[in-house]
């Protein structure tokens, strides 16, 4: 039972409270938190900052080098924006999946990466994209950390006490460039990645591959590059044999665990497929191919 409620509208009251009682939780749309508290995983804070009210905090801008993102920015947004849909795609694919249309709605960007869930549908295409985020303190103490190095654990963020997540700053893709998330999924809606993987495919003026990232979700204790897999595409043609060979690297990379929605084998031997289809999908985007979003629904020869 939450002992303590506050609802400030001022960011840097936000940040007073969380600073002066260290028990506080920043909570905005508190999807996360209220489906845990329900199923009896994790109780209700003692002390709870409710930032949802704090309109600095649900800006966007998109610029000609960056996407900048407030830390209340809703996934329906983010699934929306012709801008995100086009430059950003990956970060389209998986916000537009992330729970039920209503959880769409209410829940956030910032929300999303401070839960640290090894499944979280964003932290890969943040990652792969090169994004960073902004962590303020009262006073206006604050630092960057890259999106690939803020979560710690399952649940546990390099954040300290006091500090909240406020910014989401994600860089504007080379030219020739692709995205796209994809996960293996039983269902289509109230579902968490069984496995995911995200990448960002860049081709060179000859059509081979200039550069790539692949990030992989629910692999690990956190969400995670896969260097083995971006080593085996750079320089080479953006076919299905070269994302085969980059996929199987990947899968021998993780490290998955048993749970009760899947053994640790099946996970890897899906993680070859899902990665193989997040590259195919990210190259014909680069390309200038037509691919819907969410990537998830669609498979090779469905193209729009």
């Amino acid at each position: 039972m939450t002992d303590r409620f506050a609802a400030p509208t001022i960011l840097e009251d936000a940040l007073i409270l969380l600073g002066e009682d260290h028990a506080a939780r920043p909570v905005a749309g508190g999807t996360d938190l209220v489906v845990a508290a329900r199923q009896g995983r994790a109780p209700l804070p003692e002390s709870i900052v409710a930032i949802d009210r704090i309109a600095e905090l649900a800006r966007h801008e998109i610029g000609p080098d960056a996407l900048v993102l407030g830390a209340l920015v809703s996934h329906l947004w983010l699934a929306a924006s012709p801008d995100v849909r086009t430059s950003w795609t990956a970060v389209a694919d998986a916000s537009a999946i992330v729970g039920s249309p209503s959880t769409r709605g209410t829940g956030t960007i910032g929300g999303n990466l401070m839960n640290a869930s090894p499944a979280a549908e964003t932290t890969g295409p943040l990652i792969v994209l090169g994004a960073s985020v902004t962590l303020l303190a009262s006073g206006g103490v604050s630092r960057n950390v890259a999106v690939g190095e803020l979560a710690t654990a399952p649940g546990r963020t390099i954040a300290t006490p006091g500090e909240l997540l406020t910014t989401i700053v994600v860089p504007r893709p080379p030219a020739g460039s692709g995205s796209a998330y994809i996960r293996l999924e039983y269902r289509r809606a109230m579902e968490i990645a069984v496995v995911g993987a995200a990448a960002i495919v860049t081709l060179g003026g000859d059509g081979r591959i200039a550069a790539a990232r692949v990030a992989l979700t629910s692999v690990a204790p956190t969400v995670i590059r896969a260097p083995t897999a971006e080593a085996a595409l750079v320089g080479r043609a953006a076919d299905p044999a070269t994302f085969r060979v980059a996929a199987e690297a990947a899968a021998a990379a993780a490290r998955p665990i048993d749970d009760v929605r899947a053994s640790a084998d099946y996970r890897k031997a899906m993680l070859g497929v899902v990665v193989a289809r997040t590259l195919a999908a990210a190259a014909a985007r680069a390309r200038g191919e037509s691919i819907p979003v969410p990537a998830s629904r669609w498979a090779p020869g469905q193209e729009v």
